[in-house]
């Protein structure tokens, strides 16, 4: 049985396993059913299988390895992440853990994040399996945990205390690339993530004296928290184009003919139409305010307030993000990290980007590859901690129509039907000669 034979039905029951991951380890569930699901669908076809639970009950991610031909070259590791943010049903469609199968999709919750690839990547092991296929060089097959969550039950806690999982690893491939843009009827752009930006999710918080709401206060805690906040909320990060943006913009202006101009970058990266969301939102930091928090009683002045702020910093922007986000702050306005996790970017050159191109080229001759950097992140950034050179690379021809970047953590989240049979292809070609 070839993967795209089965990739639509292990897509869909991947997503019938409920892994929503709030945050709270309290209430995260489905992880060690997931874990399950896919250490049986490994080991049914012969591979050693081993199951980790990183740090935590129920946190479990699982791994195997599959000898390549040339033990003496860095292996790959091919990773995703099991779960999945949460969803409301009384705002889909259909409901998102159903998995159904209807309008030529895959509907549910994780369907492009990213339950896809993790179908596609068993798809193809057991493929592989089954056919006898060594491939090139050792590849390593991961399926993990908490990625929504930042990673510290999964891959960041892996890379920390089980490196051992890792061995010879020297590039990896994951979520968030190799999706299409269609240009023209016989030529589209795919997408290749080679860099991200940082994570940084920051605690705010000021103290000033408590006392009754009735009267006069000069040393009001709420109210420095939200003058910060506000200030933060409304500031606009100078515009940086890093090797990565600048590489896209140049090969997609090649490509249509269209100008990005800098000194009107945002307003001429609309006519990508929704892809204009995620890159828009790499050419400068953010610092997006979520959080807040003060008081237990409405007459009551309180002695603290805080706030959470949601920051994505650019390649090489760290420090200045810092002395910008402190001007802002002030002085009665202290800051802590709740997470703060790299921003990554990699060279697109080199035998393995080669050998994307040359396996989306053999499934869609018209087929272009361009580097992108992600406005989000991935468990990417804690394999590269480990020394490895990362991508996105989870292969989908996609309508020209469909919204794609809507779909994640969007409602009615879903994947075509074609789409995941032609990533289980190109995902079989590239493993073969990567």
């Amino acid at each position: 049985m070839a993967a795209e034979d089965e990739v639509v039905d292990l897509t869909s029951e991947l997503i019938r396993i409920d892994t929503t991951n709030t945050g709270d380890p309290a209430t995260v569930t489905g992880e060690r059913e997931a874990a399950e699901y896919v250490a049986a669908k490994l080991a049914e076809v012969g591979y050693e299988v081993e199951t980790v639970e990183s740090g935590a009950p129920r946190r479990d991610n699982v791994f195997c390895r599959l000898k390549g031909a040339d033990p003496s070259r860095g292996a790959l590791l091919v990773h995703g992440h099991l779960d999945v943010v949460p969803a409301e049903p009384s705002e889909w469609s259909v409901h998102p853990f159903s998995g159904a199968v209807q309008d030529g999709y895959v509907w549910g919750r994780g369907a492009v994040d990213m339950k896809d690839m993790v179908a596609m990547t068993i798809a193809v092991a057991r493929q592989f399996k089954r056919d006898g296929v060594v491939p090139p060089r050792d590849i390593v097959f991961a399926f993990l945990a908490d990625e929504e969550a930042g990673g510290h039950y999964g891959s960041g806690w892996l890379a920390e205390h089980r490196p051992d999982l890792f061995e010879g690893c020297t590039e990896a491939v994951g979520e968030v690339g190799g999706f299409s843009l269609t240009l023209a009827e016989d030529k589209r752009v795919y997408l290749i993530e080679s860099a991200e930006k940082g994570i940084a999710w920051m605690r705010l918080r000021a103290r000033g004296k408590p006392g009754h709401g009735s009267f006069l206060h000069d040393d009001n805690a709420v109210t420095k928290v939200a003058e910060a906040v506000a200030r933060l909320g409304n500031h606009t990060f100078p515009l940086t184009l890093t090797d990565t943006v600048r590489a896209f913009l140049t090969q997609m202006a090649e490509l249509t003919g269209l100008e990005f101009p800098e000194d009107d970058l945002e307003g001429s990266l609309a006519k990508l139409g929704s892809l204009s969301r995620i890159v828009g939102a790499t050419v400068r930091d953010t610092a997006n305010p979520t959080m807040l928090s003060a008081g237990y009683k409405a007459n009551v002045i309180p002695s603290s307030a805080e706030a959470v702020v949601d920051c994505r910093v650019l390649p090489g922007r760290e420090e200045a993000f810092l002395r910008e986000v402190d001007e802002l702050l002030g002085p009665d306005v202290t800051r802590e990290w709740i997470s703060n996790l790299p921003a990554l970017e990699m060279p697109f050159e080199g035998p393995l980007t080669d050998a994307m191109a040359a396996a989306l080229r053999e499934e869609d001759p018209g087929a272009v590859t361009v580097p992108y950097m992600l406005s989000g992140g991935t468990d990417a950034k804690a394999f590269s901690d480990l020394g490895m050179i990362c991508y996105g690379f989870a292969p989908l021809r996609l309508p020209p129509d469909l919204d794609f970047a809507s779909l994640f953590h969007g409602i009615d989240e879903r994947v075509p039907v074609d789409a995941l049979k032609f990533g289980a292809r190109v995902l079989a070609r590239f493993l073969r000669s990567c």
